[in-house]
Parts: structure tokens; sequence; C-alpha cells
């Protein structure tokens, strides 16, 4: 794909950070600048390469996505056909996606394409779990405001107060500049060496914060995607609750909203039930490349679900059974502006006119989560492949259902 088509989707899907727009040997970042990056040499280190045939399924760029226009009147076979044409690249042998529609005072939809585990024939099913990557973020937002309603934190506290570690130069950078993308904080990932064999984690990024005396702009100054706030807003967590972040995503909003198969994946821990592993296009074939150097850190993007799981998430973000109406307010109001005029940035949420949404990619894994809350109508894509970017399809799916 062409760089300046790449542009295009993501500055559509409202900008997304280094990590999470990789494909091939090109970055993407909100700031819009282009950076090349040893993918194969970096990126998949950590993981293991496994080749596998293309077979019955075929490829085509995200721009060549079918159109969609609202079905009047349309039964229920004919919008999941139309929805099925829609999918119809995740169908086949090679590795799939799943797919939730959820419509105020309709039954869900769910679907499932392709394979969870190409190299044996697993197919996804509405429970297979895929990593969320930057999907993640509104979950560690979630748990941020759980603190804060527990009177534990607040929001305009210095990131200071609960990371004493980081330098001076980030002594004006509060919570609230963390969970909004404002703090100007380096990305962690640029100061990764090329070589690295190994997986860091969110302690890890603390420790090179650390060694950054120096910011991008001042706190609240300007707006650039931040992996970094969110692995701090995963150790903030942990040194307020005094558990383990997983062990706290565990208690205050997994357990309490049946999400049973969810979990934020560390290598020794729970196995992740119905594991869905990634995978690369590279020459025509599939090649595994489920875990980076990266994948590790579980702030920005460690989380994996299912849409058997984000249809309960979902129905959680539209009353008060988890999240208080101040905290939900807060999540989805228009904090700052980013770089596209049109689009802002709310508490671990991009907000829009009509919808609030994110969108996560990492090495093997593209997902979307839209909402339009005037609607009561959400359509997520969770898909273990790096291509195509799936927001194109996620906005065609939800044209079938708009008024």
């Amino acid at each position: 794909m062409r760089v300046d088509e790449l542009h295009r989707l993501a500055t559509q899907a409202g900008g997304h950070d280094a990590r999470d727009q990789e494909s091939g040997m090109l970055r993407i970042t909100s700031a819009s600048r282009f950076l090349p990056v040893a993918l194969l040499a970096r990126r998949f280190a950590a993981g293991v390469l496994i080749t596998v045939t293309l077979g019955a399924c075929t490829m085509t760029a995200v721009a060549n996505a079918p159109s969609a226009e609202p079905l009047d009147q349309a039964g229920p076979e004919a919008v999941e056909n139309k929805i099925d044409q829609l999918m119809a690249r995740y169908a086949g042998n090679g590795p799939g996606a799943s797919l939730l529609v959820v419509r105020a005072g309709e039954p869900p939809i769910r679907r499932a394409y392709g394979m969870a585990d190409v190299e044996n024939a697993m197919p996804v099913t509405a429970a297979t779990n895929f990593r969320l990557a930057s999907v993640s973020k509104q979950f560690t937002a979630a748990s941020t405001l759980l603190l804060a309603q527990d009177g534990r934190l607040s929001l305009d506290d210095p990131a200071r107060n609960w990371l004493p570690e980081l330098p001076t130069a980030n002594a004006g950078v509060t919570i609230r500049h963390l969970l909004t993308h404002g703090s100007g904080l380096i990305d962690y990932e640029d100061e990764l060496p090329d070589d690295l064999a190994h997986q860091v984690h969110d302690a890890d990024v603390l420790a090179i914060l650390s060694r950054q005396d120096s910011t991008y702009f001042p706190p609240g100054g300007d707006f650039q995607y931040s992996n970094s706030g969110y692995a701090l807003l995963a150790l903030i967590v942990e040194r307020v609750s005094g558990q383990s972040y997983p062990a706290f995503l565990q208690e205050r909003i997994f357990r309490p909203l049946g999400m049973t198969g969810t979990l934020a994946y560390v290598e020794g821990g729970p196995a992740i039930s119905h594991r869905a592993y990634g995978y690369g296009l590279m020459d025509g074939a599939w090649v595994r490349t489920d875990q980076s150097s990266t994948s590790a850190v579980l702030g920005d993007g460690g989380i994996y679900s299912s849409i058997e799981d984000l249809e309960k998430w979902n129905a959680a973000l539209s009353d008060d059974r988890l999240l208080s109406d101040q905290s939900r307010a807060l999540a989805f109001a228009p904090a700052v502006s980013t770089h596209d005029p049109a689009v802002h940035y709310g508490l671990g949420w991009y907000v829009g006119k009509d919808r609030v949404w994110h969108s996560g990619e990492t090495i093997g894994f593209r997902n979307v989560l839209v909402r339009y809350p005037k609607q009561g109508l959400a359509v997520v894509i969770l898909s273990n492949r790096n291509d195509p970017e799936p927001m194109e399809t996620t906005l065609a799916i939800a044209a079938l259902f708009q008024q």
C-alpha cells in the first residue's frame, strides 16, 4: 500500500501510535511522521516465524472495500448476507476475524470468519480472544477513573506523585495529561535498540523515561499519541491500588461484568483461552507474527478479549453498573483536539461528531471498536492479521444500520 494511502487511512481513523501502525517497513504517528523501522530485526525478535501458504484467502487493499448503504426494511438474512460480503476478505483458510454488531432493542449480530490458528486449522468463533492492542487503552482509562471514583487519586495529580522516578522535565505532567495524550512524553519505542532480543514491560518503560530529561512539548501544549503515557497509567493503577494491573482489571472490571475470557496477558500467568494467533502477509504467504519486543507492555495494548466479552463491556458503557455517570461523561467528552479538526480525544477514546471509537493495530492484529451512543449502535471487528485495515469495513457495516 502506498505511503499516502496509509496516511489517509490513519487520519480517517483518528491517528494511531507508532507501534500500532507498523505495516511492512513503515510507521505512522499521530504527528504524521513517517519512520523506517527494522521490522524483522526488532519486532519479530521475541516471536517465532512460521510460514503458511495463502490458500483460499485472497487480499485486496482496504480502499477497495465494498461500500454500504442503509438496508431499508431488509430482513435479517439480507442484512447478514450484506455483512458477509463486506467481511469476505477475512473468510477462508487464512487468519480471520470476528464481528459484533449491537443495536438498541435488537438481537446482537455475531459473525466469525477464517482461522484463529492457521497451522492447526482452528476456526475463529465468537469466543476467540484477540490481542486488542490499543483498544486496551479504554480499559486502562477506566481503571484510572475507577480509582478516581474511589477518591484514591485525582486526575489532576502530578504523575510524579505516584511515579517519583520520572525526571524533573515531567514535573508538570498530570494523570489527565497521560490519559489525553497531552503529556509530551518521549516515545519509549524510539529509545529501544534495533537489535533488542527480549520483551520490555511497563516497568521498563518507566526506567527508560526516567533517563529522558526532556519532553516533545510542555505538558498540555499539544497532542501526540503516547504509548508511554498509558504504560505509566498501568503502573499508577498498581501503586495506588496495591495490586498488579492484571489483578486489578480482573477484580474491578472483568469479573464484575462477566468477561470471563478477557485478561491482560502475562507470560507465565493464566493462559489465554480460545486464543487467536497473529499473522502477517509476506511475499504471498501468511507468517505467524504473534509477539514483538513490546507485546508485554500491558497498559498501552496488552489485553486479550473476544466479541462475546466486548458485548458485555459495551453494555456497561451505557449505564452506571461500572463507571459513574460523571466518569463516563469524562471518558467520552472531547478533552483535547487532535491534529484532525474533526476529531478529539477523550479519556481512552477518540471522539467525533456522532461516534466514539478506538482502533488497535500491532504485529499480527488489527481491531476496531466504534460506538454511536445516541443510536445505541456499536460495531466491533477483531482480526488476527496485518491486512486489511478494518476501519473502513467497520464504518461500512455501521452504515447498514444508520437512520
